[in-house]
């Protein structure tokens, strides 16, 4: 077990370092200049000056110089310094953290629980109205991108229900200490958590369904039945531990799917977190902060599936290592 978790954190190393070139290497070949950038938000600059902020950021050197100095910054843990925010890019994205994490773990906790209830029972009478229901919303949760679940939801609780804040991680007037602070954050957190699960409800939700329905139909099912065990001591003793197994790799390995959905939902929410650091750095051109947000990114990919793989072996310890 233990030189299994080894080879795959070597493997996972390997692979971020790859991670960390190919990212280099594609900005590198992006068209536009971060200093030209840098010089029209600033009003317009000196071609003297320019040229020492090349010097200075190190774009004057040649392309391998310059990814080697990175890759080197890299190992011993230093991201590099943001363009912009004239800030360590490890300090932007520490300080962006929580607000991410907050919101990605809120939306896959309650997609996971959701979901995976209404699987269970969309499997416990597959021709019934409810099961139905469930499969007509998952489809209807599928085709709605999350952009759009978003506007709408901002629509709904603007002009019809102005029950939840459509804006922001605090109010204006917030002092940032204490119960009141936590409320109002969770306050704010509802409709962009909401609209990052429902995607993922709809999907963990027919996995569940079809994973249920293929394992109640299994020979040790009927055996436990036969046994005569109650329907609900089959189904939350025997049947759901072999179900979930599905449905926890899927969204270890949507870990990173639900990064990028966070970016959207950032954005459309104005939430203070690493998917709107991002996506502003884009349109700015600030190179360092977007290949440190994605060496970031690529690290918790790599970590969550590594992490599925003991949970996958946690419950199922029958699973040997391959």
């Amino acid at each position: 077990m233990i030189r299994t978790v080894l080879r795959q954190v070597a493997q996972g190393l390997l692979l971020v370092l790859a991670v960390v070139v190919l990212n280099f290497l594609l900005l590198l070949a992006a068209p536009g200049d971060p200093v030209e950038t840098i010089a029209g938000a600033s009003g317009g600059m000196s071609e003297a000056l320019k040229n020492e902020l090349r010097a200075q950021y190190g774009l004057d050197r040649p392309a391998l110089v310059q990814l080697g100095v990175y890759v080197g910054k890299v190992l011993q843990g230093d991201l590099g310094h943001s363009y912009y925010f004239n800030l360590p890019v490890s300090g932007l994205i520490l300080e962006r953290l929580p607000a991410t994490l907050l919101l990605v773990l809120a939306a896959v906790s309650v997609a996971f629980l959701v979901g995976t209830t209404l699987g269970v029972l969309a499997s416990r009478a597959p021709n019934s109205w409810l099961s139905q229901a469930i499969t007509a919303l998952s489809l209807a949760g599928f085709a709605a991108p999350i952009f759009w679940t978003g506007m709408m939801l901002i629509i709904l609780f603007s002009f019809v229900l102005p029950v939840f804040p459509v804006s922001d991680m605090r109010d204006v007037t917030s002092t940032g200490q204490g119960w009141a602070d936590v409320l109002d954050v969770a306050h704010h957190l509802v409709l962009p958590a909401a609209t990052l699960a429902l995607v993922y409800i709809a999907q963990y939700s027919r996995l569940a369904r079809a994973s249920m329905l293929d394992v109640l139909g299994s020979d040790y099912i009927r055996t436990a039945r036969a046994k005569g065990l109650s329907g609900r001591a089959v189904l939350y003793k025997h049947a759901l531990r072999n179900a979930v197994l599905p449905v926890v790799t899927m969204l270890g390995l949507q870990f990173g799917n639900v990064l990028a959905g966070a970016v959207l939902v950032e954005t459309v929410f104005n939430w203070p977190g690493l998917g709107r650091l991002a996506f502003d750095s884009v349109l700015r051109r600030d190179y360092p902060t977007i290949m440190g947000v994605l060496l970031f990114s690529s690290v918790v990919v790599v970590v969550m599936n590594l992490l599925t793989d003991l949970c996958y072996r946690l419950i199922d310890p029958r699973i040997k290592t391959a």
